[in-house]
């Protein structure tokens, strides 16, 4: 009897074995499928403005991506501070950016001056002033950047003025007059100071929360393209000079 029962508690000992196999092999299986899901919804996502490559290689990689990404918090940091600095002297003090330079270079010259004089008292070598040179390479390649963008430009406002596109008109009209009502209600300089700041501090804090600002973004987008059909319909399209752009 004793071995009967021996027997028969092996049995289900065994079946119990098998058992808790079959719901660890199926829990498992079911966490992976699951996980696989999750890494092609990660995959599929799409990111702001159809972005493929990570913010950094956009925005050129190296040390200047470095400070705006603000991966030297250090360097990026006093950087911010500086500019804040400056604009505080400008407007908040009220200093003119002509005394502003002419003071800059006296204390420059002075310390240096004076370094140089008293490091021969004190049998230290006198301070080395870098030599700033350009190259003509350089100076051209700067000149020929910025002839492009000037071209560019002066062709843009020929397009816009030639009267050929009332859309880009309209949309340049609207954009300067915007410009127009902040420069109205604050300063070039402070204008200037906010850019900056929105450029410096905005893709360190898009890189922070960026899933959340892409579908943010990406319904926001959505949002825009079915106000602007809307007002194509109702006033853009029957402009006789775009509905007839149209049906040509």
């Amino acid at each position: 009897m004793m071995s009967e029962s021996d027997e028969h508690g092996s049995l289900l000992d065994k079946i119990n074995e098998k058992i808790h196999e079959y719901k660890h092999s199926s829990s498992s299986s079911s966490s992976d499928s699951d996980d696989d899901k999750k890494s092609k919804k990660s995959k599929k996502k799409k990111k702001l403005f159809g972005r493929k490559h990570p913010l950094h290689h956009v925005l050129g990689g190296g040390k200047a991506a470095d400070l705006v990404l603000w991966r030297n918090k250090q360097a990026s940091g006093s950087i911010l501070a500086g500019v804040t600095v400056i604009w505080l002297l400008f407007e908040g003090i009220g200093y003119h950016l002509l005394t502003f330079l002419c003071h800059a270079l006296i204390v420059f010259l002075t310390v240096w001056f004076v370094w140089s004089n008293v490091a021969s008292f004190v049998n230290r070598s006198p301070p080395k002033f870098p030599e700033v040179i350009l190259s003509e390479a350089q100076c051209l390649k700067v000149a020929h950047i910025a002839r492009k963008e000037i071209n560019e430009a002066f062709y843009t406002l020929r397009n816009v003025a030639s009267g050929k596109d009332l859309k880009t008109y309209l949309m340049s009209i609207a954009v300067l007059w915007f410009i127009s009502i902040i420069g109205s209600c604050f300063s070039f300089l402070t204008v200037s100071y906010t850019i900056f700041l929105m450029a410096y501090t905005l893709p360190m804090l898009y890189e922070k929360y960026e899933d959340q600002v892409d579908v943010v973004g990406e319904k926001a987008l959505i949002e825009i393209k079915k106000q602007y059909k809307v007002i194509d319909a109702k006033l853009i399209s029957k402009i006789p000079m775009l509905s007839e752009k149209k049906q040509h």
